[in-house]
Protein backbone atom coordinates (compact mmCIF):
# COMPACT_ATOMS: atom_id res chain seq x y z
CA UNK A 1 0.00 0.00 0.00
CA UNK A 2 1.28 3.51 -0.88
CA UNK A 3 1.23 6.00 1.99
CA UNK A 4 1.31 9.75 1.47
CA UNK A 5 2.49 12.50 3.84
CA UNK A 6 -0.31 14.32 5.62
CA UNK A 7 0.45 17.44 3.64
CA UNK A 8 0.30 15.68 0.28
CA UNK A 9 -2.70 13.88 -1.20
CA UNK A 10 -2.94 12.32 -4.66
CA UNK A 11 -5.40 14.00 -6.96
CA UNK A 12 -8.46 11.94 -7.88
CA UNK A 13 -8.06 10.22 -11.20
CA UNK A 14 -10.93 9.48 -13.56
CA UNK A 15 -9.74 5.87 -13.81
CA UNK A 16 -10.55 5.35 -10.15
CA UNK A 17 -14.25 5.54 -11.08
CA UNK A 18 -13.86 1.97 -12.29
CA UNK A 19 -12.48 0.44 -9.09
CA UNK A 20 -12.63 -3.31 -8.54
CA UNK A 21 -15.92 -4.53 -7.10
CA UNK A 22 -16.65 -8.19 -6.33
CA UNK A 23 -19.54 -9.51 -8.38
CA UNK A 24 -21.97 -12.36 -8.84
CA UNK A 25 -22.87 -13.67 -12.27
CA UNK A 26 -26.51 -14.10 -13.25
CA UNK A 27 -26.51 -14.68 -16.98
CA UNK A 28 -29.17 -16.25 -19.22
CA UNK A 29 -26.58 -17.07 -21.87
CA UNK A 30 -22.81 -17.39 -21.56
CA UNK A 31 -19.97 -19.89 -21.97
CA UNK A 32 -18.41 -21.71 -19.03
CA UNK A 33 -15.12 -23.59 -19.17
CA UNK A 34 -14.20 -25.93 -16.33
CA UNK A 35 -10.70 -27.35 -15.92
CA UNK A 36 -11.10 -30.86 -14.50
CA UNK A 37 -7.81 -32.20 -13.15
CA UNK A 38 -6.97 -35.40 -11.23
CA UNK A 39 -5.24 -34.98 -7.85
CA UNK A 40 -2.51 -37.39 -8.96
CA UNK A 41 -1.51 -38.56 -12.47
CA UNK A 42 -3.81 -41.09 -14.11
CA UNK A 43 -5.48 -41.94 -17.40
CA UNK A 44 -7.48 -39.50 -19.55
CA UNK A 45 -10.44 -41.20 -21.25
CA UNK A 46 -11.69 -38.47 -23.61
CA UNK A 47 -10.37 -36.58 -26.62
CA UNK A 48 -10.59 -33.00 -27.86
CA UNK A 49 -14.00 -32.11 -29.25
CA UNK A 50 -15.77 -35.10 -27.69
CA UNK A 51 -19.34 -34.50 -26.50
CA UNK A 52 -19.79 -35.35 -22.81
CA UNK A 53 -22.51 -35.29 -20.19
CA UNK A 54 -22.14 -34.27 -16.56
CA UNK A 55 -21.71 -37.90 -15.50
CA UNK A 56 -19.23 -38.88 -18.23
CA UNK A 57 -15.96 -40.14 -16.69
CA UNK A 58 -13.24 -38.11 -18.38
CA UNK A 59 -10.25 -39.37 -16.36
CA UNK A 60 -9.45 -41.95 -13.74
CA UNK A 61 -6.69 -42.87 -11.32
CA UNK A 62 -6.08 -44.88 -8.17
CA UNK A 63 -5.55 -43.16 -4.84
CA UNK A 64 -3.05 -44.84 -2.49
CA UNK A 65 -4.69 -46.79 0.31
CA UNK A 66 -4.44 -45.87 3.98
CA UNK A 67 -1.32 -47.02 5.86
CA UNK A 68 -1.59 -49.08 9.08
CA UNK A 69 1.26 -49.71 11.52
CA UNK A 70 1.59 -52.90 13.56
CA UNK A 71 4.10 -52.92 16.44
CA UNK A 72 5.31 -56.51 16.02
CA UNK A 73 8.27 -56.35 18.44
CA UNK A 74 6.06 -55.30 21.34
CA UNK A 75 3.51 -58.01 20.63
CA UNK A 76 6.16 -60.73 20.37
CA UNK A 77 8.56 -59.41 23.03
CA UNK A 78 11.58 -59.24 20.73
CA UNK A 79 14.08 -56.55 19.71
CA UNK A 80 13.69 -54.65 16.41
CA UNK A 81 16.84 -56.11 14.85
CA UNK A 82 15.31 -59.62 15.09
CA UNK A 83 11.96 -58.80 13.45
CA UNK A 84 12.68 -60.39 10.06
CA UNK A 85 13.45 -63.80 11.72
CA UNK A 86 9.87 -63.88 13.03
CA UNK A 87 8.05 -62.58 9.95
CA UNK A 88 5.81 -64.99 7.99
CA UNK A 89 5.37 -62.46 5.17
CA UNK A 90 7.81 -60.32 3.25
CA UNK A 91 7.64 -56.78 1.90
CA UNK A 92 5.37 -56.65 -1.12
CA UNK A 93 3.33 -59.71 -0.09
CA UNK A 94 -0.46 -59.51 -0.10
CA UNK A 95 -2.24 -60.31 3.16
CA UNK A 96 -5.82 -60.80 4.25
CA UNK A 97 -7.43 -59.47 7.41
CA UNK A 98 -6.59 -61.68 10.43
CA UNK A 99 -3.94 -63.60 8.47
CA UNK A 100 -0.74 -64.08 10.59
CA UNK A 101 2.05 -61.63 9.80
CA UNK A 102 4.60 -62.92 12.29
CA UNK A 103 4.90 -65.43 15.14
CA UNK A 104 7.34 -66.34 17.86
CA UNK A 105 9.09 -69.69 18.19
CA UNK A 106 8.66 -70.97 21.76
CA UNK A 107 9.82 -74.33 23.07
CA UNK A 108 6.27 -75.07 24.18
CA UNK A 109 3.82 -74.88 21.26
CA UNK A 110 0.85 -73.69 23.31
CA UNK A 111 2.87 -70.54 24.17
CA UNK A 112 3.04 -69.57 20.51
CA UNK A 113 1.94 -65.98 19.78
CA UNK A 114 0.88 -64.85 16.33
CA UNK A 115 0.43 -61.26 15.12
CA UNK A 116 -2.60 -61.00 12.77
CA UNK A 117 -3.01 -58.47 10.00
CA UNK A 118 -5.60 -55.80 10.89
CA UNK A 119 -6.51 -55.24 7.23
CA UNK A 120 -6.57 -56.78 3.78
CA UNK A 121 -3.79 -55.19 1.78
CA UNK A 122 -0.06 -55.29 1.12
CA UNK A 123 3.02 -55.29 3.35
CA UNK A 124 4.86 -52.10 2.47
CA UNK A 125 7.71 -51.87 5.00
CA UNK A 126 9.30 -54.02 7.72
CA UNK A 127 11.40 -51.73 9.93
CA UNK A 128 14.40 -53.08 11.81
CA UNK A 129 14.71 -49.68 13.51
CA UNK A 130 11.27 -49.31 15.07
CA UNK A 131 10.18 -52.93 14.96
CA UNK A 132 6.97 -51.99 13.17
CA UNK A 133 5.35 -53.46 10.08
CA UNK A 134 3.54 -51.01 7.79
CA UNK A 135 0.64 -52.28 5.75
CA UNK A 136 -1.26 -50.40 3.04
CA UNK A 137 -4.89 -50.86 2.13
CA UNK A 138 -5.74 -51.54 -1.55
CA UNK A 139 -5.74 -48.44 -3.77
CA UNK A 140 -9.09 -46.66 -4.15
CA UNK A 141 -10.27 -45.97 -7.70
CA UNK A 142 -11.12 -42.33 -8.44
CA UNK A 143 -13.31 -41.46 -11.42
CA UNK A 144 -13.34 -37.77 -12.46
CA UNK A 145 -16.56 -36.75 -14.21
CA UNK A 146 -17.13 -33.91 -16.66
CA UNK A 147 -19.55 -32.11 -14.26
CA UNK A 148 -21.12 -30.32 -17.26
CA UNK A 149 -23.09 -31.34 -20.33
CA UNK A 150 -20.92 -29.96 -23.12
CA UNK A 151 -17.79 -30.88 -25.05
CA UNK A 152 -14.08 -31.34 -24.34
CA UNK A 153 -12.24 -28.15 -25.26
CA UNK A 154 -8.74 -29.35 -24.30
CA UNK A 155 -7.10 -32.42 -22.82
CA UNK A 156 -4.06 -32.67 -20.56
CA UNK A 157 -2.33 -36.07 -20.85
CA UNK A 158 -2.29 -37.93 -17.57
CA UNK A 159 -4.14 -35.10 -15.81
CA UNK A 160 -7.62 -34.35 -17.13
CA UNK A 161 -9.43 -32.01 -19.50
CA UNK A 162 -11.24 -28.71 -19.89
CA UNK A 163 -14.98 -29.02 -20.49
CA UNK A 164 -16.90 -26.21 -22.16
CA UNK A 165 -20.62 -25.56 -22.38
CA UNK A 166 -23.05 -22.85 -23.50
CA UNK A 167 -25.32 -22.26 -20.54
CA UNK A 168 -27.34 -20.11 -18.22
CA UNK A 169 -25.40 -19.34 -15.05
CA UNK A 170 -26.44 -18.30 -11.54
CA UNK A 171 -23.82 -17.76 -8.84
CA UNK A 172 -24.56 -17.66 -5.13
CA UNK A 173 -22.99 -15.86 -2.20
CA UNK A 174 -22.35 -18.94 -0.07
CA UNK A 175 -22.75 -22.67 -0.46
CA UNK A 176 -22.22 -26.02 1.19
CA UNK A 177 -21.92 -29.42 -0.48
CA UNK A 178 -20.19 -30.94 -3.46
CA UNK A 179 -21.05 -31.22 -7.12
CA UNK A 180 -24.38 -32.67 -8.15
CA UNK A 181 -26.73 -32.90 -11.13
CA UNK A 182 -30.52 -32.71 -11.25
CA UNK A 183 -33.62 -31.26 -12.88
CA UNK A 184 -34.65 -27.79 -11.74
CA UNK A 185 -37.96 -27.48 -9.89
CA UNK A 186 -39.53 -24.54 -8.02
CA UNK A 187 -41.18 -25.12 -4.65
CA UNK A 188 -41.70 -21.56 -3.35
CA UNK A 189 -41.95 -17.98 -4.55
CA UNK A 190 -39.03 -15.55 -4.23
CA UNK A 191 -40.34 -14.11 -0.93
CA UNK A 192 -41.69 -17.35 0.59
CA UNK A 193 -39.99 -19.62 3.09
CA UNK A 194 -39.12 -23.11 1.88
CA UNK A 195 -40.98 -24.99 4.61
CA UNK A 196 -41.05 -28.78 5.06
CA UNK A 197 -44.64 -28.89 3.76
CA UNK A 198 -43.50 -27.58 0.36
CA UNK A 199 -41.01 -30.44 -0.10
CA UNK A 200 -42.38 -33.80 -1.27
CA UNK A 201 -40.96 -37.18 -2.26
CA UNK A 202 -41.52 -36.13 -5.89
CA UNK A 203 -38.58 -33.73 -5.47
CA UNK A 204 -36.08 -36.60 -5.12
CA UNK A 205 -32.96 -35.99 -7.20
CA UNK A 206 -33.98 -32.45 -8.20
CA UNK A 207 -32.39 -29.02 -7.78
CA UNK A 208 -35.04 -27.38 -5.65
CA UNK A 209 -35.45 -23.60 -5.95
CA UNK A 210 -37.02 -21.99 -2.90
CA UNK A 211 -37.59 -18.43 -1.80
CA UNK A 212 -36.35 -16.21 0.98
CA UNK A 213 -35.34 -18.75 3.63
CA UNK A 214 -34.85 -22.40 4.53
CA UNK A 215 -34.69 -23.50 8.16
CA UNK A 216 -33.30 -26.60 9.84
CA UNK A 217 -36.61 -28.42 9.54
CA UNK A 218 -36.90 -27.60 5.86
CA UNK A 219 -33.36 -28.76 5.17
CA UNK A 220 -33.95 -31.97 7.14
CA UNK A 221 -37.04 -32.65 5.02
CA UNK A 222 -35.07 -32.00 1.82
CA UNK A 223 -32.44 -34.48 2.98
CA UNK A 224 -35.09 -37.05 3.84
CA UNK A 225 -36.75 -36.62 0.43
CA UNK A 226 -33.44 -37.14 -1.38
CA UNK A 227 -33.26 -33.65 -2.93
CA UNK A 228 -30.00 -33.18 -4.84
CA UNK A 229 -29.62 -29.46 -4.14
CA UNK A 230 -31.48 -26.55 -2.57
CA UNK A 231 -31.20 -22.97 -3.89
CA UNK A 232 -32.68 -20.28 -1.61
CA UNK A 233 -32.25 -16.61 -0.80
CA UNK A 234 -31.04 -17.01 2.76
CA UNK A 235 -30.52 -19.11 5.87
CA UNK A 236 -30.07 -18.12 9.51
CA UNK A 237 -26.41 -18.37 10.54
CA UNK A 238 -27.36 -20.36 13.66
CA UNK A 239 -29.16 -22.96 11.54
CA UNK A 240 -26.13 -23.25 9.28
CA UNK A 241 -23.83 -23.60 12.29
CA UNK A 242 -25.97 -26.44 13.64
CA UNK A 243 -26.02 -28.15 10.24
CA UNK A 244 -22.23 -27.93 9.97
CA UNK A 245 -21.60 -28.79 13.60
CA UNK A 246 -19.18 -25.89 14.05
CA UNK A 247 -18.85 -22.12 13.64
CA UNK A 248 -18.43 -20.54 10.26
CA UNK A 249 -14.88 -19.45 9.46
CA UNK A 250 -12.18 -19.40 6.83
CA UNK A 251 -11.75 -23.17 7.30
CA UNK A 252 -15.17 -23.72 5.73
CA UNK A 253 -14.58 -24.79 2.12
CA UNK A 254 -18.14 -25.32 0.95
CA UNK A 255 -17.47 -28.95 0.05
CA UNK A 256 -18.63 -30.25 3.44
CA UNK A 257 -21.22 -32.99 3.03
CA UNK A 258 -24.28 -32.29 5.15
CA UNK A 259 -26.93 -33.72 2.83
CA UNK A 260 -28.20 -31.88 -0.25
CA UNK A 261 -25.96 -29.23 -1.76
CA UNK A 262 -27.09 -25.86 -0.37
CA UNK A 263 -26.68 -22.61 -2.32
CA UNK A 264 -27.52 -19.23 -0.77
CA UNK A 265 -28.06 -16.51 -3.36
CA UNK A 266 -28.55 -13.43 -1.16
CA UNK A 267 -27.10 -13.75 2.35
CA UNK A 268 -27.80 -14.72 5.96
CA UNK A 269 -31.27 -14.26 7.38
CA UNK A 270 -34.60 -14.06 5.59
CA UNK A 271 -33.87 -12.31 2.29
CA UNK A 272 -36.11 -12.56 -0.76
CA UNK A 273 -34.32 -14.08 -3.75
CA UNK A 274 -33.47 -11.39 -6.31
CA UNK A 275 -36.15 -11.21 -8.99
CA UNK A 276 -33.70 -11.61 -11.87
CA UNK A 277 -32.18 -14.70 -10.19
CA UNK A 278 -35.55 -16.28 -9.42
CA UNK A 279 -37.00 -15.52 -12.86
CA UNK A 280 -33.98 -17.07 -14.59
CA UNK A 281 -34.15 -20.25 -12.51
CA UNK A 282 -37.94 -20.46 -12.85
CA UNK A 283 -37.62 -20.22 -16.63
CA UNK A 284 -35.44 -23.38 -16.53
CA UNK A 285 -37.92 -25.62 -14.69
CA UNK A 286 -37.62 -29.14 -16.10
CA UNK A 287 -34.10 -28.51 -17.43
CA UNK A 288 -31.13 -30.59 -16.33
CA UNK A 289 -28.52 -28.55 -14.46
CA UNK A 290 -25.20 -28.97 -12.68
CA UNK A 291 -24.47 -27.24 -9.41
CA UNK A 292 -21.78 -27.01 -6.76
CA UNK A 293 -21.70 -25.52 -3.27
CA UNK A 294 -17.91 -25.06 -3.25
CA UNK A 295 -17.11 -21.62 -1.79
CA UNK A 296 -13.77 -19.88 -1.37
CA UNK A 297 -13.52 -16.33 -0.07
CA UNK A 298 -9.74 -16.17 -0.01
CA UNK A 299 -7.47 -15.56 -3.00
CA UNK A 300 -8.90 -17.15 -6.13
CA UNK A 301 -12.57 -16.63 -5.27
CA UNK A 302 -14.85 -19.60 -5.93
CA UNK A 303 -18.61 -19.06 -5.93
CA UNK A 304 -21.33 -21.67 -5.54
CA UNK A 305 -23.14 -22.03 -8.84
CA UNK A 306 -26.03 -23.43 -10.85
CA UNK A 307 -25.20 -24.14 -14.50
CA UNK A 308 -27.98 -24.96 -16.99
CA UNK A 309 -26.52 -26.13 -20.35
CA UNK A 310 -28.32 -24.73 -23.39
CA UNK A 311 -26.85 -26.73 -26.24
CA UNK A 312 -23.98 -26.69 -28.69
CA UNK A 313 -21.86 -23.51 -28.88
CA UNK A 314 -22.50 -23.21 -32.63
CA UNK A 315 -26.20 -22.78 -31.95
CA UNK A 316 -25.67 -19.43 -30.21
CA UNK A 317 -24.08 -16.12 -31.06
CA UNK A 318 -22.11 -14.86 -28.06
CA UNK A 319 -20.32 -11.58 -27.67
CA UNK A 320 -16.55 -12.00 -27.03
CA UNK A 321 -16.96 -10.53 -23.55
CA UNK A 322 -19.38 -13.31 -22.61
CA UNK A 323 -17.09 -16.20 -23.38
CA UNK A 324 -15.43 -16.55 -20.02
CA UNK A 325 -17.22 -16.75 -16.70
CA UNK A 326 -14.63 -18.15 -14.40
CA UNK A 327 -13.55 -14.75 -13.13
CA UNK A 328 -15.60 -12.51 -10.88
CA UNK A 329 -15.55 -8.83 -10.25
CA UNK A 330 -14.66 -5.92 -12.47
CA UNK A 331 -15.12 -2.18 -12.95
CA UNK A 332 -18.36 -0.52 -11.92
CA UNK A 333 -20.13 1.55 -14.55
CA UNK A 334 -23.17 3.77 -14.56
CA UNK A 335 -26.23 1.60 -15.22
CA UNK A 336 -24.82 -1.53 -13.56
CA UNK A 337 -27.06 -3.39 -11.16
CA UNK A 338 -25.64 -3.92 -7.68
CA UNK A 339 -26.62 -5.48 -4.37
CA UNK A 340 -25.97 -3.58 -1.14
CA UNK A 341 -24.30 -5.78 1.48
CA UNK A 342 -24.36 -3.48 4.51
CA UNK A 343 -27.06 -1.74 6.55
CA UNK A 344 -29.18 0.36 6.30
CA UNK A 345 -30.00 -0.90 2.79
CA UNK A 346 -28.74 -4.46 3.24
CA UNK A 347 -30.00 -6.82 0.54
CA UNK A 348 -31.48 -4.09 -1.68
CA UNK A 349 -30.80 -4.31 -5.40
CA UNK A 350 -30.41 -1.03 -7.23
CA UNK A 351 -28.85 0.63 -10.27
CA UNK A 352 -25.68 2.74 -10.30
CA UNK A 353 -26.60 6.30 -11.30
CA UNK A 354 -23.27 8.07 -10.74
CA UNK A 355 -19.65 7.31 -9.81
CA UNK A 356 -18.12 10.41 -8.22
CA UNK A 357 -14.32 10.38 -8.29
CA UNK A 358 -13.80 12.43 -5.15
CA UNK A 359 -13.72 11.01 -1.62
CA UNK A 360 -16.74 11.66 0.60
CA UNK A 361 -16.77 12.19 4.35
CA UNK A 362 -18.96 9.65 6.20
CA UNK A 363 -20.68 10.07 9.57
CA UNK A 364 -17.94 7.86 11.02
CA UNK A 365 -15.37 10.51 10.12
CA UNK A 366 -13.61 8.47 7.45
CA UNK A 367 -13.26 9.51 3.83
CA UNK A 368 -14.15 6.83 1.28
CA UNK A 369 -15.04 6.46 -2.36
CA UNK A 370 -18.79 6.25 -2.87
CA UNK A 371 -21.37 5.72 -5.59
CA UNK A 372 -24.84 7.08 -6.17
CA UNK A 373 -27.58 4.54 -6.80
CA UNK A 374 -31.30 4.50 -7.63
CA UNK A 375 -33.57 2.17 -5.66
CA UNK A 376 -36.55 0.46 -7.28
CA UNK A 377 -38.86 3.09 -5.77
CA UNK A 378 -36.92 5.89 -7.48
CA UNK A 379 -35.06 7.14 -4.40
CA UNK A 380 -31.44 8.21 -4.84
CA UNK A 381 -28.95 7.05 -2.21
CA UNK A 382 -25.20 7.37 -1.62
CA UNK A 383 -23.35 4.19 -0.64
CA UNK A 384 -19.65 3.41 0.00
CA UNK A 385 -18.34 1.29 -2.84
CA UNK A 386 -16.99 -1.23 -0.35
CA UNK A 387 -20.60 -1.92 0.69
CA UNK A 388 -21.81 -3.22 -2.67
CA UNK A 389 -21.28 -6.14 -5.00
CA UNK A 390 -21.80 -6.11 -8.73
CA UNK A 391 -24.57 -8.25 -10.23
CA UNK A 392 -22.88 -9.24 -13.45
CA UNK A 393 -24.93 -10.16 -16.48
Amino acid sequence: MISYPKTLHPKPCCKMAHSYTPGLRTSPQTVVRKRRILPIPGQVLVHDGQAVTATTVIAQTELPGKVHAVNVVNLLGIVPQEIRRYMLKREGDAVKADEPLAENKPFIKWMKVQVPSPITGTIETVSEVTGQVFLREPPRPLALTAYLDGHVAETFPGQGATVETVCSLVQGIFGIGGETVGVITVAAGPEDELTPERITDAHRGTILVGGSLIGRDGFARAKQAGVAAVVVGGIHDLDLKLLLGRDLGVAITGTEQIGPTLIITEGFGRIAMAKRTFDLLASKVGCRASCSGATQIRAGVIRPEVIVPLGEPSAFSLQPSAKETTGVGGGLRVGDHIRIIREPYFGRICRVSALPADLRLLATGSKVRVLEAELDDGRQIVVPRANVELLEA
